[in-house]
């Protein structure tokens, strides 16, 4: 009897933290394990009156809760970790780090650009000043549309590349504004190229962070992901701001001293950018995160887990310069005969039409109107697959015996390989398909880059029911 006396009653816990039991107190009060007493060396129970349900003299249920979760409700989104993703810590302590560095290095470059537009000097003009801040905004302004423009839509299939060249393409546009002054001549031409890379660096690190901030929410809780990071930066920038009154001082009569705190400062916001775009974990697949697994894929006959394509995928924008894969082109661009075009369609049982140039390993994909996330990626894996074939390392043996046909000359036209490994594919790419959903990918969604382009055509004449 004892023994089930001192059995919990019940249990409770908060998100996925430590579950606190409830035991049964001699006077019927309820006994519940006070919070964090593993880790902070206590055990006592807090005690709960019947009495005090009611509002009379009794004492209200009370929470010992260690102080560390309060700063996690003020800076982590709810329900920490479960509600982001695996790598969400990691990327935001190496994502604070790189804010803190770049913080004391914009204060040593806002600093420089004081100085170089009169402050602190009687003879400066300040209608000059205006003109200068004026003309260097507007230039920013113009450079943030043509930017957007151009590479907007290019920045949600390589967001990890993206962000990693917006900072250090900030880290560029602070050097400018240091060395601005000491050139004097042509400070209104460097202070408005600086302002021009920081514009495009908030069009790119924008965009690119609400990206990862969809990829972080694991509850539908975009809105608090984002919240809590602007919480953690803006403190990191308090810190910064901190740190900056104390150091001014110090190197304001230095132009030597502060450019070597500068570079140093540079370098850690390089590394720990670097640190945290690298503890990024896609789980969706871009065209370079495809071609990584794909390779392997065709090599071994296994298919990479996210996390290891990730770690090996490179974070130089453009870094492959492989063949070129476009996907949803218009058909117009590919045919100008009704031959032409039975000649595309011929032997394309898939909602895609691909056409590949061997002589610049060129492929592109006319979609259908029917074409779904999944015949995307089967469009772009049969056009990395044309690719391998003008490749190094090993093939399937079907693969192989293609590959050799290639490189031994133009013996078969492309139209003709096209169609062959059209067959291929409809053995290759199920149980590459399968391989990608048991490793973890989420192939209901990808990042590769597609235009807007559709078409519709009639079957082949083999193809025509009757």
């Amino acid at each position: 009897m004892a023994d089930d006396a001192q059995a919990p009653l019940c249990s409770e816990r908060f998100g996925s933290g430590t579950a606190r039991s409830c035991r049964a107190g001699a006077d019927g009060s309820l006994q519940w394990e006070a919070w964090g007493w593993r880790w902070w060396g206590f055990s006592g129970g807090l005690r709960v009156k019947p009495e005090g349900r009611n509002g009379g003299g009794g004492e209200a249920l009370g929470t010992a809760s260690p102080p560390l979760s309060g700063l996690q409700a003020v800076f982590l989104p709810q329900g920490f970790p479960d509600s982001v993703s695996p790598d969400y810590l990691p990327y935001q302590l190496w994502d604070s780090v790189q804010a803190f560095a770049s913080s004391l290095s914009g204060s040593l470059a806002t600093q420089a650009v004081l100085l170089g537009i009169g402050v602190g000097n009687a003879k400066a003009s300040v209608s000059a000043a205006a003109a200068t801040w004026l003309v260097k905004d507007s230039t920013g302004m113009l450079g943030r549309i043509v930017f957007a423009w151009w590479k907007g839509s290019k920045l949600d299939c390589n967001a990890k590349q993206w962000r990693l060249f917006a900072d250090i393409l900030n880290d560029v546009a602070m050097f400018l504004e240091i060395m601005a002054p000491i050139y004097p001549i042509c400070f209104t031409m460097t202070v408005c190229t600086s302002n021009l890379a920081k514009c495009i660096v908030s069009v790119a690190g924008g965009a690119t962070r609400a990206a990862l901030t969809m990829h972080q929410a694991r509850r539908n809780n975009m809105a608090d992901v984002s919240a809590k990071d602007s919480s953690q930066e803006t403190l990191v920038n308090l810190a910064g701001l901190l740190v900056s009154l104390l150091m001014l001082p110090l190197v304001s009569d230095q132009p030597g001293f502060s450019l070597g705190c500068f570079l140093l400062l540079t370098a850690l916001h390089i590394y720990a950018n670097y640190r945290a775009v690298r503890a990024l974990v896609m789980e969706t697949l871009n065209e370079g995160r495809l071609r990584l697994v794909l390779k392997h894929f065709l090599q071994s006959g296994e298919v990479l887990d996210p996390t290891s394509a990730n770690h090996m995928e490179p974070l130089w924008t453009g870094f492959w310069p492989s063949q070129s894969l476009s996907l949803g082109v218009p058909l117009h661009r590919l045919i100008s005969s009704v031959s032409e075009l039975q000649q595309l369609i011929e032997g394309h049982q898939e909602p895609y039409l691909l056409c590949w140039d061997q002589s610049r390993n060129q492929v592109q994909v006319v979609l259908s109107q029917t074409a779904g996330p999944e015949t995307v990626l089967r469009a772009a894996t049969h056009g990395l697959v044309l690719g391998a074939l003008q490749g190094d390392g090993p093939l399937p043996g079907e693969l192989e015996k293609l590959r050799n046909h290639v490189q031994a000359g133009p013996g078969k036209d492309s139209w003709v390989i096209v169609k062959e490994t059209h067959q291929m594919l409809d053995k290759l790419f199920p149980k590459f398909l399968k391989g990608l959903q048991g490793a973890g990918w989420k192939t209901e969604k990808h990042q590769l880059e597609v235009d807007e382009w559709r078409a519709t055509w009639l079957l082949s004449p083999e193809k025509k029911v009757l």
